[in-house]
Parts: structure tokens; C-alpha cells; sequence
């Protein structure tokens, strides 16, 4: 019998961290196959991308190999692209699928479909070709590095259009990945401008954007205020009830008629349903996600599970008919350990659970010893918050190994000065040995990001 489960995230990871536990009788005999497909050997813990971004925390201890957690499962690098559920028929592409050939296709017994979310984007002109988003380790480091890169371009010329667009950086999206990605790069980039000789912090532009009313709505209405206040004591500038109508030729044109020119243009305004959903012949909602019932199940189908931001799961902690978990990590984490009991259930005739976890609250950085927090019905800010922030994510950060990497970096980055070395190079390794041979070094295809 084979589980395939589609998705190396927080659901993929910890369904299969929690199957592998329960069957492990049965994977020693061989009754039972465990198959993970992921685009990435590694699951992303998101929450730490700001921190990583600003170089509190190293990049590889951000990510968690799925292959060293996942011992007993087969892990499969590629993407799943077509789904037939009625005929238990995956069809996929890795890494070794030439181009032009057949895809490869892979039958199953029991589908856990956990591909999570991509970025919301909208048709704003410029967007595709000079924006960077804020949703993988690749981008974080990118961001670093291209924030610093600009400081150095900035410290470089004498053309002041040219030293203005360098220093100012526009974020688009109030959510936790905005706001925290903004507030660590600013706090970083404050820090830096010391090792600079003509570089003031009173130099950079910071732009935050919201199309709402409000930034940072799962804290609360009181504490998204208080961060607003935050922000623009820092001089960030914080622009609700805008949007971005375009960013043709490194200029940001907001809805309010104001226009900054700008080599750094940051998309994190929401993400939509992975496109792996719609290929499938699975029911889904108005919104994309799939429909499934409080076991995680999807509706109406058999040996079909589902949990995380692909799924809608009814919220069974309130009384009001049709509300839905929110699709976010706390809920993610939790759901694939009662989808992976489940699971182990079915298989074994005995009667399902029932998913339910009351959220319990939120917790956001703003920078170095800044944040808020609405936990429990408290609301802390400052220092306190940032602290719960710390101590709330390395308790959930998986496996013992990176939690005591993660926290030996932050005693060591409270004894020492941050680093300000920016590695841009790093995405073009070829680059120096091309040249040498005498071709032509690669362009920097995020120069206009």
C-alpha cells in the first residue's frame, strides 16, 4: 500500500513525520509505502524568514532537510502536476524528466494533497519584471543582499536620481510577511548605514502599502494601530487605504497620485491556492481551496485528506455555520498530526477524529527587541512581544537540531555586531569563471527588483 503525500511543508512534513511514527510495523515489513513529493528537499519554517533576511539566523538553519526527519519515507524532488483521484493516478515531474519526454506517473493508494499556497499577484504593469516576493529562503537572502547592494550603489555615485532610488524601498502588504519583512530590513539596514561613510538612516525611504484600513490584522485592531504608530516613528511610511498601480521603469505609482522612483519593490499582498488544485478532479470551494470536513478528509471523497492553506476545514471551536480554520501555520501544524492519525485510523477500522484547535493568538516582529502580540486575550508590545515572538517559534520550529542551532545564533548575535556582508554573488557562481573564459557574465535578473 502506498501514501503519497503532495507537499514538503508544514502539513506534508509533519503528516509524514506522524505517519512514519504510527506504521512503523508496518513500513519495517514493507506493507506500507510513504511517498513525499516536494519541490524542494527541505521544508521552509517561514517565521524566520524576516530573521534570516536581516541575518539573525543562517539560511540553513531556516530549512529542515526532509530527507534526514523523513528516515523511513521516499522523497521525491519535483512537482506533481496532474492528479487523477477516480483512477489513483499522480502524474509528476522531477528533476530527471528531460524536456519533451513523458511525465512520469505514480499510483497511490491514500492522497494527502498539501501543496500549500503561492503569491497573489495582481496585472499591475512592472510588477512581474521589477518586483521580488517574500515567501521562500531564496527571496529572504535575495532581499538581503539586494538591500545592501543598493546602500553600496547609494555610497557609490554622485547622480543623486540614482542614489535616491537606491534608498528607498517600497513593501506592498500589511500581513505578518510585510510588516515583518519591513521592519527587520529597515532595522538591518539602520544598522548597517554606520559602516558608511556618507549613508544616513535618515537617507532611506521605507514604504509600507495597504490597500485596508489596517495593517497586521490578526493581532488585533489596538495592536495594529500601536504598529502603525511604531512604523512611523522609525520614519517608515505607512500608506493604508493605497494600492501599487504600477512600477514601470523603477517607479512605484501609488493609488494616492504619489510616485517614487525605486530599485526595490517587495510583493507580499496574500497568496492564492496552489495551481496543482485546480488539476485535479477533487471538489473545491469559491476560492479555489478544497473542500474537506472537520477529519480532514476531502467532502465527499475516499481516501482523499487534505489540511494546511489547500484546504477548507470547518471551524468546529465557533457556532457560526460555514466559518472556516484560518489557513495559517498554527493551524497547519496541528491538522496534519490529526490527518496523519486519521489516516492510521482508516487503515486500521478504527473511528476518526475530529480536528478542532481553538487559535489561541499572534505574535509579529518588528526589529531587534521590537514586536506585538495578542496572546490568550493579552496584548503585549516591545520588548515583551518580540520575546514571546523568539520563545513561541523555537518551541515550534521542528527537530531538536535546529532549535538549539537557532538559539546558539541568537546568543552569539546578542555578544557580537551583525553581519553587513552582503552575497549577491552567490546567485551567479559561474559568473567570474565565464568571464575568465572569456564569455559574457550573466545579468543579475533581480538588478531591478
Amino acid at each position: 500500500m502506498r501514501i503519497l503525500i503532495v507537499g514538503g511543508g508544514y502539513v506534508g512534513l509533519y503528516s509524514a513525520l506522524r505517519l512514519q511514527r504510527q506504521l512503523k510495523p508496518e513500513l519495517g515489513r514493507g506493507d506500507v509505502e510513504i511517498v513525499v513529493v516536494s519541490p524542494d528537499p527541505y521544508m521552509t519554517y517561514q517565521p524566520f524568514l524576516p530573521e534570516a533576511a536581516a541575518g539573525s539566523i543562517s539560511p540553513r538553519h531556516v530549512v529542515v532537510p526532509l530527507r534526514r526527519v523523513l528516515d523511513r519515507c521516499k522523497i521525491v524532488v519535483g512537482e506533481v502536476t496532474t492528479i487523477n483521484h477516480a483512477k489513483r493516478i499522480a502524474t509528476l515531474a522531477t528533476l530527471a524528466t528531460e524536456e519533451g519526454a513523458a511525465a512520469e506517473q505514480l499510483t497511490y493508494d491514500e492522497l494527502v494533497l498539501a501543496p500549500g499556497s503561492i503569491a497573489r499577484t495582481l496585472p499591475i504593469p512592472g510588477l512581474a519584471d521589477h518586483a521580488i516576493g517574500f515567501k521562500t529562503v531564496e527571496e529572504a537572502i535575495g532581499l538581503r543582499n539586494h538591500v545592501i547592494e543598493q546602500m553600496d550603489i547609494a555610497s557609490s555615485t554622485r547622480d543623486p536620481a540614482i542614489r535616491d532610488a537606491a534608498l528607498t524601498f517600497v513593501f506592498v502588504g500589511g500581513g505578518y510577511a510585510g510588516v515583518e519583512a519591513l521592519g527587520e530590513l529597515e532595522d538591518m539596514a539602520r544598522y548597517t548605514a554606520r559602516y558608511y561613510h556618507n549613508v544616513k538612516p535618515e537617507d532611506m525611504k521605507w514604504i509600507l502599502v495597504e490597500a485596508s484600513d489596517r495593517i497586521l490584522p490578526e493581532v488585533g485592531e489596538e495592536m495594529g494601530r500601536y504598529t502603525v504608530t511604531e512604523l512611523r516613528r522609525r520614519n517608515i511610511d505607512v500608506r493604508l487605504h493605497t494600492r501599487l498601480d504600477s512600477c514601470v521603469d523603477r517607479v512605484a505609482v501609488l493609488s494616492d497620485g504619489a510616485r517614487f522612483p525605486t530599485r526595490t519593490v517587495v510583493w507580499t499582498a496574500g497568496v492564492k491556492p496552489h495551481p496543482i488544485l485546480a488539476a485535479t478532479d477533487l471538489p473545491l470551494n469559491e476560492r479555489g481551496r478544497l473542500k474537506c470536513t472537520a477529519e480532514l478528509s476531502v467532502e465527499g471523497v475516499a481516501h482523499a485528506w487534505a489540511a494546511g492553506d489547500a484546504a477548507a476545514v470547518p471551524d468546529v471551536t465557533v457556532a457560526e455555520p460555514g466559518k472556516e480554520t484560518a489557513p495559517n501555520a498554527q493551524h497547519a501544524v496541528r491538522q496534519a498530526r490529526t490527518l496523519g492519525d486519521n489516516i492510521v485510523h482508516t487503515l486500521r477500522g478504527e473511528p476518526l477524529e475530529t480536528y478542532s484547535h481553538k487559535y489561541v493568538g499572534s505574535v509579529a516582529s518588528l526589529g531587534l527587541h521590537q514586536g506585538v502580540a495578542h496572546v490568550y486575550g493579552r496584548k503585549l508590545k516591545g520588548y515583551p512581544a518580540w520575546f514571546m515572538h523568539r520563545v513561541y517559534h523555537l518551541s515550534r520550529v521542528p527537530t531538536f537540531n535546529r532549535k538549539a542551532r537557532v538559539l546558539a545564533e541568537w546568543t552569539l548575535s546578542g555578544l557580537f555586531k551583525r553581519e553587513i556582508v552582503s552575497l549577491g554573488s552567490l546567485e551567479h557562481p559561474r559568473a567570474e569563471f565565464e568571464l575568465a573564459a572569456g564569455g559574457k557574465a550573466p545579468e543579475d535578473p533581480k538588478g531591478s527588483s
